[in-house]
C-alpha cells in the first residue's frame, strides 16, 4: 500500500477536454469486452484493418499434404511474414517454435477425413486447451446444407458461447462440399448463419460474382480462403479482387506453401492486403524476389 503522507492532492482531472468514445476499428465488434477485442486487435493490423493468415490444418482430415510433409522446415520459414497461424494443436505444439510469437487460429473441429462423410464433425479441442496455448481464435467448420449441418451449427454455437466466456474470438469456417455451388446466394447464406451464432469473424471463399453482397450481408469481417492450388498470378488476382471487394484479409495454404517460392508469395500477398497494391505489381514484387 502507498504510504498516505506527502501524496499530492489529485487536480488534473481535464474536465475541459472529452472522453474519447471511439468505436472499434473491425465492423461489428464494437460491443464485444475487451479480451475479445484484445485479441482481434492481434490477428487484424490496425492501420489496414486487415490479416493475413498461413493456413496450415490441412492434415487433420487430409493427412500429409504436399508442402506439408515436414510442416518443421516448410512452415517454419513463412511464420515471421504472417499475422496469423491457422493450424491444430498437434501441428503447434510439435512444429511451431513457442518463441514465434505468432496469433494463432487454432482448428477445434474435428470427427472426419477425406474417407467419409465430412460434415460429421464435434468440437475436438475444448476452450481448456485453447487457453492453454493462448490461442486467439478457435476454428469451427461449418456445413451449411450438408447431410450433418445440425452437428456443425452446434459445434460453433458451443464454441461460442466457451469464447465469450474467456474472450476467445470464435472464426466460423464455411465448407463447401461436392454438392454446393459456391456462388454469392450460397456463400451469402452460409456466412450469415455463422454471424448470427455468434462467431466474431467468417472465412468462406471467394466467388467472382456477387462477392460484394457477401460482404455486406455478413455483419462481421470476412477472410478467403486461399482453396485449391492455382498458378501465382491467379492467386494474387483473386486476393486482389476479394480485398476490392470487401474482405478484411485473406486465409491461404496451398497458394502459399505450395508456390514455387512460398517465401517470395507470402510477401506479394502481403503488398496487396496491407498496403492496397495491385496483383500485377504484386505478382511482379513475386517474381523479382523469388530464388
Amino acid at each position: 500500500m502507498a504510504d498516505a503522507s506527502g501524496n499530492k492532492i489529485a487536480k488534473n482531472y481535464y474536465t475541459d477536454v472529452p472522453v474519447k468514445n471511439e468505436g472499434f476499428y473491425l465492423k461489428g465488434l464494437n460491443g464485444y469486452d475487451w479480451g475479445i477485442k484484445d485479441r482481434m486487435t492481434r490477428m487484424f493490423n490496425p492501420k489496414s484493418g486487415r490479416t493475413v493468415m498461413l493456413a496450415f490444418d490441412h492434415g487433420y482430415i487430409m493427412g500429409p499434404t504436399a508442402g506439408l510433409e515436414r510442416m518443421d522446415i516448410t512452415v517454419t520459414p513463412l511464420i515471421e511474414y504472417a499475422d496469423v497461424l491457422m493450424c491444430t494443436r498437434g501441428a503447434l505444439r510439435s512444429c511451431v517454435p513457442a518463441n514465434s510469437n505468432k496469433p494463432v487460429a487454432l482448428r477445434c473441429s474435428t470427427g472426419a477425413t477425406l474417407l467419409r462423410e465430412l460434415s460429421y464433425e464435434c468440437i475436438g479441442v475444448n476452450i481448456d486447451d485453447a487457453i492453454r496455448l493462448n490461442a486467439s481464435a478457435m476454428a469451427i467448420q461449418v456445413f451449411a446444407g450438408a447431410e450433418f449441418e445440425h452437428n456443425s451449427l452446434k459445434n460453433l454455437a458451443e464454441t461460442v458461447d466457451a469464447g465469450v466466456r474467456y474472450g476467445i474470438p470464435t472464426l466460423g469456417v464455411t465448407a463447401v462440399g461436392k454438392d454446393m455451388v459456391r456462388d454469392a446466394r450460397y456463400l451469402g447464406m452460409a456466412t450469415r448463419v455463422c454471424a448470427e451464432l455468434g462467431c466474431q469473424f467468417v472465412k468462406t471463399y471467394y466467388c467472382s460474382e456477387g462477392f460484394e453482397e457477401v460482404v455486406a450481408g455478413c455483419p462481421v469481417p470476412i477472410v478467403i480462403a486461399g482453396g485449391k492450388k492455382l498458378p501465382e498470378d491467379e492467386a494474387l488476382e483473386m486476393c486482389w479482387n476479394a480485398i476490392n471487394e470487401g474482405a478484411a484479409g485473406v486465409d491461404m495454404g496451398r497458394n502459399i506453401f505450395q508456390a514455387q517460392d512460398p517465401i517470395a508469395m507470402i510477401q506479394a500477398v502481403r503488398e496487396i492486403v496491407h498496403n492496397n497494391e495491385t496483383a500485377e505489381k504484386a505478382y511482379q514484387l513475386y517474381c523479382d524476389t523469388k530464388k
